[in-house]
C-alpha cells in the first residue's frame, strides 16, 4: 500500500445492553463497531452505503482479526479509529482500533498518519473486504464506481 492512510475517529458511549453480566462490552460488539467505523469512514469520505447499494455494490467481509487488550465497560466513552491499511479496485482492508477517552472532541475528525491516536487502546485489528455485484461476483470498484474509487483514494492516501 505505500504510506498508511489518515485514521478517522468516531465516537460512542458504551450502552448498558452492550454489556455482559460481568459489566464488561462482549466481545460481538466491538466487530459492530469495526462495522460503524467502516461506515462512518466512507461516509466521511462522501459516500454512503445506500448509494453504494444503489449501484449494486456489495462489500461483504472476507476475513477478519481483532485482539482484545482490555475491556470497555458500561458508560465508558470510547472511539473507533479507522483507516485504510491495504486497497486495490476488488479489495480493501480496514484498520481499526477502539480506544477508551475521556472527553471526545474528535467527531468526525481524521487524524495524520504518524499522528498519535488518543486514549487507551483497547481493542484492534481489522476487516478484509470485496467489491462484488449482485451476484456475488467480484467487481473492479474503478470500474464500477469510479467517483467513490477517486475518493477513496484520495481519503486513503494510495498511491495509484
Amino acid at each position: 500500500m505505500g504510506s498508511a492512510s489518515s485514521w478517522f475517529l468516531h465516537p460512542l458511549r458504551v450502552r448498558y445492553q452492550e454489556t455482559d453480566q460481568m459489566g464488561v462490552v462482549f466481545h460481538g460488539n466491538y466487530l459492530t463497531w469495526f462495522e460503524i467505523g467502516r461506515t462512518e469512514w466512507i461516509r466521511d469520505a462522501g459516500f454512503d452505503y445506500k448509494t453504494i447499494e444503489r449501484h449494486g455494490l456489495l462489500l461483504p467481509v472476507v476475513d477478519l482479526n481483532c485482539r482484545y487488550v482490555l475491556p470497555a465497560r458500561y458508560d465508558d466513552t470510547v472511539i473507533v479509529c479507522t483507516r485504510i491499511a491495504d486497497f486495490s479496485p476488488i479489495r480493501v482492508t480496514f484498520e481499526s482500533q477502539i480506544r477508551r477517552v475521556e472527553m471526545p472532541d474528535f467527531c468526525g475528525r481524521r487524524l495524520a498518519p504518524d499522528e498519535q491516536l488518543p486514549g487507551e487502546l483497547l481493542v484492534e485489528g481489522g476487516t478484509k473486504h470485496v467489491w462484488v455485484g449482485k451476484e456475488w461476483q467480484p467487481v473492479r470498484l474503478n470500474k464500477a464506481l469510479p467517483e467513490l474509487y477517486e475518493l477513496m483514494l484520495a481519503h486513503g492516501r494510495i498511491p495509484q
